[in-house]
């Protein structure tokens, strides 16, 4: 319907009753006509509407802050109420490109709210639009970013290739300090997880990946000139410091470019790589270890040298191809960066800015957030799975087929891994078409329980081997699912930040468990490091349960709360350090 209003605006930004008017471009001397453009908000039924006009008027005193502009009369072209969330059908309510896109840079402007105080987005998106620039962003960040990951994930776990390929007896190691190397590596990792991702923050993560890619490039090549156990463990426990910034930094950096919806997929597109990491890793190893030397290194040495140079090459092409945030990308012209901006901040209530000033109590709304630690012990039982086989699938190879030789155990592994990164794309595009993850955070661990159920209940090898791949089909979904999990159910971007860097921490403690998993009295059937897998995977599918159940009655809640009584007096500053605590926001599931 076509609507008309009366309005009363002072130029200094005071609001007229009804609406919020914005005032653009406004040219011309003293009681000269000139064009001006406003965009309008109001409330209708609930629903708040955004419009844009344009007019001529004579400006008396036009820049002096006292004076006013009394525009009686404007025309609201007929609109819908937008779709809750932001949706962004292919019926666009404002039919002028011209008008939508002045709407959307104000909306992507510091200052400016792009959600009213129910949640409900004050534009609506040009669906074509964010399709075009959500596939430019596709290509031009995923790529780096799977390969930047894929060698980080073979940088840590390429001590099992070296395992195999003497690494114990070149160094003398005994008894259990193959395990007690993997144990060094986690704690400083565990440490440094939240501290690194502050940093991220406070450098941005346009410089914080690419400078941390470089650094462990340099110390996984110096893992190849250690002449002994204890300068092993010495790289490996700097390792964990330089990598411990590596997942949570890509998941905040992939935060500020895609809507809450989208993220699950898109991290899966780096997080397979940990999956890839496991197939290539042990083709290169393999490739590596045919060479009869590289300078003055043989063997296992030839690994960590080759994969290290290859990692520092790509840190340095990273610092010239990574932009920091939409704003900063030489790839996206003013429109898409404006729309870029608009669409993330029309998912989140309260943000006037993408990128919010560092908070100590938004820092710790992500460190305790009811959702957020929930999540986290998942992704912590899950690792406890995803790191035991990263670290010992060679190793359980070699038991399920003790007379084949090292290079055919090496490709043994690589099929599983195949498997997994084709499952965790698929899971994850299929979360992202349906807009949940409740379902596939619980349903991801049944079929890993069947596996280690089978793998403990025969000496068949054949079986044995089989088994080894249906734990591969989920578990390295959650490590996408998790973290989109947690970065959907914060609001601001410094919160944001502590909350996937605490999912990360907690989840690697479920690497160092699992560095103790399978030990050597163990073998050949390791039933104590099968047993505890198939445990921790039962336990997700029943916490996975209890987390979406308590999100829908939490939501219930909150939806009978009176939203306009608890903001009232309120500053915007005290609105935006409320951050999940806002009465008008809700949980995703």
């Amino acid at each position: 319907m076509a609507a008309a209003l009366g309005l009363g605006a002072m130029s200094d930004g005071v609001p007229g009753p009804f609406a919020s008017p914005h005032w653009t471009s406004p040219q011309g001397a003293n009681g000269q006509a000139v064009d001006l453009h406003a965009v309008v908000r109001l409330r209708l039924d609930g629903h708040t509407l955004a419009s844009s006009c344009r007019f001529r008027h004579n400006l008396p005193q036009l820049g002096a802050r006292n004076s006013s502009l009394a525009l009686t009369m404007v025309t609201v072209p007929d609109v819908r109420a937008p779709p809750y969330r932001g949706s962004s059908g292919k019926d666009v309510s404002i039919e002028d490109k011209r008008e939508l896109q002045d709407a959307q840079h104000l909306e992507a402007q510091a200052g400016q709210e792009a959600t009213d105080r129910y949640g409900q987005p004050l534009i609506v998106i040009d669906a074509a639009a964010e399709s075009k620039v959500r596939l430019k962003m596709d290509w031009c960040l995923m790529p780096l970013l799977s390969l930047i990951y894929l060698l980080s994930f073979i940088d840590r776990a390429n001590i099992g290739n070296a395992r195999l390929a003497g690494l114990e007896e070149d160094l003398d190691m005994q008894g259990y300090d193959y395990n007690a190397a993997l144990s060094v590596f986690f704690i400083s990792y565990i440490v440094c997880e939240i501290p690194a991702n502050m940093t991220c923050k406070w450098v941005g993560p346009g410089w914080f990946i690419p400078a941390i890619t470089l650094a462990f490039g340099i110390c996984t090549i110096s893992t190849a000139f250690v002449q002994s156990f204890s300068a092993l463990c010495g790289v490996r426990f700097l390792l964990g410091i330089l990598e411990a910034g590596m997942m949570p930094s890509m998941v905040y950096f992939l935060s500020r470019w895609y809507r809450c919806s989208e993220l699950t997929f898109r991290l899966s597109l780096f997080i397979v790589s940990a999956s890839l990491a496991g197939a290539f890793g042990g083709l290169l190893a393999s490739a590596i270890l045919r060479l009869h030397g590289f300078g003055s290194l043989h063997s296992w040495r030839m690994i960590f040298a080759i994969e290290g140079i290859a990692t520092c090459v790509l840190g340095i092409v990273a610092f010239f191809a990574l932009p920091d945030r939409p704003e900063t990308a030489k790839w996206l012209s003013n429109e898409e960066k404006d729309l870029a901006i608009a669409r993330i901040k029309s998912e989140r209530i309260g943000t006037t800015e993408l990128v919010d000033a560092f908070s100590w109590a938004k820092i710790k709304l992500g460190i305790f957030n009811p959702v957020v630690l929930a999540t986290a012990t998942i992704f912590l039982l899950d690792n406890i799975t995803v790191y035991g086989i990263s670290f010992f699938l060679p190793t359980i190879v070699r038991t399920i087929y003790p007379d084949r030789s090292v290079p055919a155990h090496q490709l043994l592994t690589v099929p599983p891994y195949v498997v997994g990164a084709v499952a965790c794309v698929a899971t994850s595009f299929c979360s992202w078409r349906l807009g949940r993850r409740d379902v596939f955070l619980i349903f991801c661990s049944p079929l890993t329980v069947v596996g280690y159920a089978m793998f403990l209940a025969t000496e068949n090898s054949t079986v044995r081997y089989g088994a080894v791949f249906l734990p591969f089909v989920g578990i390295y979904t959650y490590g996408a699912l998790t973290n989109s999990h947690a970065a959907a159910n914060v609001v601001s971007d410094t919160a944001r930040s502590s909350a996937i860097a605490t999912n990360v921490m907690l989840g690697n403690v479920g690497g160092l468990i699992s560095t103790w998993a399978f030990l050597p009295f163990d073998a050949p059937r390791y039933a104590i490091g099968n047993g505890l897998n198939l445990a921790v995977q039962a336990a997700i599918f029943f916490i996975g349960i209890g987390l979406s159940f308590w999100i829908k009655l939490d939501n219930r809640k909150r939806a009978a709360r009176d939203v306009a009584a608890e903001l009232e007096g309120k500053s915007v500053q005290e609105i935006q350090e409320m951050d999940w605590r806002h009465p008008g926001f809700r949980w995703h599931n």
